[in-house]
């Protein structure tokens, strides 16, 4: 179980590092527009194959977080009120709902799997970016030991970080009330998700509109896949464009500062 949960965490970290980088370096530009769009899609994907994975283990704050996540299926005008409905099995977040989740949860890594597979293929049409940004096909280097052996040891060292969490801290990345089985009678006095869904938690109750908070967060993702179609840059990297290295910094920092408000109890400004 500790495997398993700090794993989802450990693969976020990943992911995370994976977009940042891209940001940074500015590898969505032409000609990898598909490599990007498809890196969105694994992107939401996996955000939901988390959330739905949270809620199997029926404590206390999954139990509350799947409360409070479905609902915001009603904001979509007319059959939000259904959606929830059919999401829940029933009336209330109940056994329906848990067995619905499991079995979804089961089902999409193997769409992971599938997306990430085109990732590649995408990716292989044109290759990889480099960090110059400089497109050259004189200066490639064989796979095999150079990047094999680079690559080796960012695993063994990334192994040794997360084996940290798992033997030694495997409850850090979680919540206490986690340890309390799923009850709907009380409701915990501040419902937190998983660190990697603060920032986007901060946005949603932000706003005390429903609709409000979930049109707030569209624009994330809808930036991430219109980045690509932007104009096309012919120096790419940050390192040598000091304005957009600023940029990065300033949205770097925000989502970290997004992230701790997420994690701090609702106050009244």
């Amino acid at each position: 179980r500790y495997m398993h949960a700090n794993g989802a965490s450990m693969f976020l970290i990943v992911v995370h590092l994976h977009l940042f980088r891209s940001l940074y370096y500015a590898s969505y530009s032409s000609p990898r527009e598909f490599v990007r769009c498809l890196g969105v899609v694994i992107f939401l994907l996996m955000i939901v194959t988390a959330f739905i994975g949270y809620v199997p283990p029926w404590c206390q704050m999954s139990f509350w977080g799947a409360t409070v996540i479905t609902s915001l299926a009603s904001a979509i005008p007319i059959v939000g009120d259904t959606i929830v409905t059919w999401l829940w099995g029933g009336f209330s977040v109940d056994n329906a709902t848990l067995n619905r989740f499991f079995s979804l949860h089961y089902l999409l890594p193997f769409l992971l799997v599938g997306a990430s597979l085109l990732h590649l293929a995408a990716l292989h049409q044109y290759g990889s970016n480099n960090p110059l940004g400089v497109h050259s096909e004189m200066d490639k280097i064989a796979s095999y030991p150079y990047f094999f052996v680079k690559d080796l040891v960012g695993w063994v060292a990334f192994a040794i970080f997360s084996s940290i969490f798992v033997f030694f801290a495997p409850s850090v990345l979680g919540h206490p009330d986690n340890y309390l089985p799923a009850n709907p009678m009380p409701t915990p006095p501040h419902i937190v998700p998983e660190w990697y869904f603060l920032p986007i938690y901060a946005i949603l109750r932000s706003i005390p509109d429903k609709s409000g908070g979930v049109a707030a967060i569209a624009p994330v993702f809808l930036s991430l896949l219109a980045l690509p179609f932007f104009k096309s840059m012919y120096v790419r990297s940050s390192s040598f464009r000091p304005i957009h290295q600023g940029i990065f910094w300033l949205l770097l920092a925000d989502c970290l500062l997004l992230g701790w408000i997420g994690c701090q109890p609702v106050m009244a400004p």
